[in-house]
């Protein structure tokens, strides 16, 4: 079981060496491993707090911390399913451009942020995480999804003052753009600096024309 692995392999690096008592020795996990996916998804789809979660569960915030981060690490590596092609798995930005040029689908791209914990202080990078959309310490995660609205991929989690587009080349969106000349991403008017680069490519909004605009640029 690849949760299990990764738990050994841990203890492992901690102790330095292989287990010195029985297999099954030492202290029991609060969290079974169903438990611990429940508790991910429940917090990926609904956004409650960890606190919340560890009511709920009968454990401490800390455990629901330590578990969601353990179980997204899992999901991340399986990928994302596609819903019309069973045993397909899209796990990296590349797959979802090769797919949609394949299938000719247009994708939807957009950021959504989570609020978290106030990281301590003395802690460096502490103001990375204050959104100045939000004015909240927030993490942000960068998302595609088909017509539908089905997701297709999400990357991992960035510090919340990070812009959308800057997460977003962060990922290699970029090059996705050069070797998959087809495919058009639908944006919001966070990402005008990739419809710039990528003309055709990366669609924006049109922008709103200024007060006292020409009616000819109004039109236009």
């Amino acid at each position: 079981m690849p949760w299990q692995a990764g738990v050994e392999g841990r203890r492992h690096a901690a102790r330095g060496g292989a287990r010195k008592r029985a297999e099954g020795a030492g202290a029991r996990h609060q969290l079974v491993f169903v438990d611990r996916l429940t508790a991910t998804l429940i917090h990926l789809r609904h956004d409650l707090p960890h606190a919340t979660l560890g009511l709920l569960f009968g454990v401490d915030r800390s455990t629901i911390t330590r578990a969601i981060g353990e179980v997204r690490t899992l999901l991340a590596e399986r990928g994302c399913a596609v819903p019309s092609s069973p045993g397909l798995r899209l796990r990296t930005l590349a797959d979802v451009f090769a797919y949609a040029q394949a299938e000719g689908i247009e994708l939807r791209l957009d950021a959504t942020e989570i609020q978290v914990r106030r990281p301590p202080a003395g802690r460096g990078g502490r103001r990375a995480f204050v959104s100045g959309k939000k004015k909240q310490n927030t993490m942000k995660a960068t998302v595609i999804a088909d017509w539908r609205g089905r997701t297709l991929w999400t990357d991992a989690l960035r510090p919340g003052r990070m812009h959308d587009a800057t997460a977003a080349r962060n990922e290699g969106i970029a090059i996705c753009f050069q070797h998959f000349p087809e495919v058009e991403v639908l944006l919001d008017d966070g990402y005008l600096g990739l419809s710039r680069d990528h003309p055709g490519q990366a669609i924006t909004p049109p922008r709103k024309p200024r007060p006292g605009a020409l009616p000819g640029r109004v039109e236009q």
